[in-house]
């Protein structure tokens, strides 16, 4: 079968193809969760700056196509600062810029998610506002937050393919070089597409346990 055959012949170059797909996932998630635990709290100070500035990069981060996100990092920041990026470097900064949008706005819906009424007690009870945020709000709020966090985890590892456009040699961009080379177009995407299947079965796997455990400890 020509399937097995053309598997036979590139499943290495596919398997590190993927491992690079999952390094950029896994570094861009690692950052898009920092950006987006800063911003979504900016989100819900009471301080107007802090939110104002949360408001606004939320809109821009979201309303800008991660494409153009992608083409801005790996062209204009050169352009700008004379500063060449590698294509794991820009993909990364667009990936967590666009994802961290978004989970900045599911941080500040699992805050608000909490009764208000937990944050006023604990002031009550002379705790700051930032401890009674740590130990009384979030540990709440990441109840809430854990299947939304989880579904936009794998988004943007399905969001990585988008980023074949500036060159980085993650698992879409490995398939169509294949595709130039064997003309076997069908084939290698169906392959492709296995393979993004198979490894969000595990992670939404792994994912549900998680969620799981973190409901059954509340």
């Amino acid at each position: 079968m020509k399937i097995l055959s053309l598997l036979q012949e590139n499943y290495l170059v596919l398997l590190i193809a993927m491992g690079r797909t999952l390094e950029l996932t896994f570094l861009s998630l690692f950052f898009a969760t920092v950006i987006g635990l800063i911003f979504g709290l900016f989100n819900v100070s009471r301080i107007k700056f802090l939110h104002a500035i949360a408001y606004i990069y939320i809109d821009i981060a979201r309303g800008v196509p991660l494409i153009v996100l992608g083409f801005f990092t790996y062209f204009g920041i050169p352009g700008i600062t004379g500063v060449k990026l590698s294509a794991l470097v820009a993909g990364m900064i667009a990936l967590s810029l666009n994802a961290g949008a978004y989970m900045a706005e599911i941080i500040r819906a699992g805050i608000q998610s909490v009764d208000k009424g937990q944050m006023e007690a604990a002031r009550s009870l002379g705790l700051p506002y930032r401890k009674a945020m740590s130990k009384v709000v979030m540990p709440q709020a990441i109840k809430t937050m854990v299947p939304s966090i989880i579904n936009q985890y794998i988004i943007t590892l399905k969001d990585t393919s988008i980023l074949s456009v500036i060159g980085f040699p993650e698992l879409v961009k490995t398939g169509q070089i294949i595709i130039a080379r064997t003309y076997e177009t069908a084939l290698m995407w169906v392959i492709v597409g296995v393979m993004y299947l198979i490894v969000i079965t595990i992670l939404s796997a792994i994912a549900k346990r998680l969620e799981r455990r973190v409901s059954y400890a509340g």
